[in-house]
């Protein structure tokens, strides 16, 4: 019988992800931590075992959709909506804050402000897909500095429609009055079905009752209540994500969840898996030792920034000191919609391809530094400390 060519290559890399998820789960390291190193290792500038990028990032992508959308399922509207003041004013301060610190550093090298602005942007965002599995492993979804920061990263994934906006108009291209209405009657409309979802006494999903005891059909029900709506908020211009984990609260406050939860979650780990093997596939090594000093240098001052930064509105948001540490370390990292802005960035020439490079290797290695650096800090944790001081 003939055997496909690529079989050797899917073995050995399936192997090595799992050899790696073993030896780091020894050492108490999520993972994420093993699916970045194997895209490192098994990508184009390692072992060569995995060389289809495009491919593997787009699956990645639909990853990252499903995650949202379990989150949504476990996630309480009712407390999400009344701490909103915590996310609005967390995001609003964390990008005007980043701004301000790279701001600093623009002057020294006089860079233009339409520069600053865009590095502000990128480092401002946190990856979703990192924290929420962090807190998912950690057991924090549910603590109230989890819920804060949950909160935060929802209010950052709405803020990428205003800041593409801005960069694109920076780069000559303004996007037209359609699509900017579009893009406000799609928030718009997300806004009103969370505020009818929290307020309905009981929701009810009609397709429940029909597919009872029916696995198959379970499988594609749930694929498509996670990807319809995903569709809808990614036409009218907003986040395909934002659209799953709205999708991921209905289903939730329909009580609902279980059946949805068992039939998609082989997919959601294969494919969330996907997602950070091509983060970390991104890395040139090359590139990463020729530049090590100046990489390793930012690596740091945005890690820590970002940790300070947040720590500080968490802080004078009312948490705890040891809670508003941890928020602050769990959202250090640089979020994947950071790459998009990056790319935009570059394409809009905004920045060279060396600055390109370097924020791509800075993006990418914040996400595998950041759960060794949540570990540590959450270390200074104490009990009681779920108290938050109004």
């Amino acid at each position: 019988m003939h055997m496909d060519p690529i079989m050797p290559y899917l073995v050995g890399s399936v192997a090595g992800i799992l050899l790696l998820g073993l030896v780091l789960r020894s050492l108490k390291q999520p993972h994420v931590v093993a699916y970045l190193i194997a895209g490192v290792v098994l990508g184009p500038d390692g072992l060569g075992l995995m060389s289809d990028q495009t491919s593997i990032a787009r699956l990645g992508e639909i990853g990252v959709i499903l995650l949202l959308f379990f989150v949504g399922m476990e996630i309480s509207l009712s407390d999400l909506l009344a701490k909103w003041k915590v996310p609005v004013i967390g995001t609003l301060l964390q990008v005007l804050v980043s701004v301000a610190c790279v701001a600093g550093l623009g002057k020294v090298q006089g860079w233009p402000w339409s520069r600053v602005i865009l590095i502000g942007f990128v480092i401002s965002l946190s990856s979703t897909a990192v924290v929420i599995k962090l807190l998912q492993s950690r057991g924090d979804l549910e603590h109230p500095v989890g819920k804060d920061v949950v909160g935060i990263l929802i209010m950052q994934d709405l803020a990428i429609v205003p800041m593409l906006i801005v960069i694109g108009m920076m780069g000559g291209v303004s996007p037209g009055i359609g699509a900017m209405a579009l893009q406000v009657v799609g928030g718009a409309a997300v806004v009103g079905v969370l505020l009818y979802v929290a307020k309905a006494p009981k929701l009810h999903l009609p397709i429940g009752k029909w597919l009872k005891g029916d696995t198959e059909l379970q499988v594609f029900a749930g694929g498509f209540l996670c990807f319809s709506l995903a569709l809808v908020t990614g036409l009218v211009g907003l986040s395909a994500a934002l659209g799953a984990f709205v999708g991921g609260i209905i289903v939730g406050a329909a009580q609902e969840d279980e059946w949805i939860h068992d039939s998609l979650f082989p997919f959601h780990v294969l494919l969330l898996a996907l997602f950070f093997v091509s983060v970390g596939m991104l890395i040139r090594l090359d590139f990463l030792l020729e530049h090590a000093a100046i990489i390793g240098l930012l690596l740091a001052a945005a890690v820590l920034t970002n940790t300070l930064v947040n720590m500080l509105i968490l802080r004078a948001l009312g948490r705890s000191w040891s809670n508003s540490l941890y928020g602050g370390a769990t959202l250090s990292q640089i979020g994947e919609f950071s790459f998009v802005l990056a790319a935009v960035g570059l394409q809009a020439g905004l920045i060279e391809s060396f600055g390109y490079q370097v924020t791509i290797a800075v993006i990418a290695l914040s996400m595998l530094v950041s759960p060794g650096w949540i570990a540590l800090t959450s270390l200074l944790r104490k009990p009681g400390d779920d108290v938050v001081i109004e």
